[in-house]
């Protein structure tokens, strides 16, 4: 998914990340200069679906507006390349495996 926030405030006239967080400030939604920085600059870690409804009243968009699906960056069930495989957690032959958490932090040594 492409995160589009910047350019649906721009097709709105919204130029500024902090004229956007005044606006959703007054619909409710306080929300810190940092996140309001990786909301409006890439690619935020994750969006909560309340955050994401207020955006979408304030802009007066639709979330297809907000975000953007890019099937052509999916792996194929064949063409998986080797990063893709390593980042997914499989085991690599010979290679002793690690145990993490849900999170993606890692557990203490056994």
């Amino acid at each position: 998914m492409k995160w589009n926030l910047r350019l649906a405030a721009a097709n709105r006239g919204i130029w500024k990340a902090s004229e956007l967080q005044r606006m959703l400030a007054d619909r409710g939604l306080v929300i810190s200069a940092g996140k309001m920085s990786g909301l409006w600059s890439g690619d935020p870690a994750s969006v909560k679906l309340g955050d994401l409804d207020v955006l979408c009243a304030v802009l007066g968009c639709g979330v297809g507006d907000l975000l953007i699906p890019e099937p052509d960056k999916v792996p194929t069930a064949g063409g998986q390349n080797e990063t893709l495989v390593k980042a997914a957690g499989e085991r690599i032959p010979g290679q002793r495996p690690v145990p993490r958490r849900r999170d993606g932090r890692r557990l203490p040594p056994l």
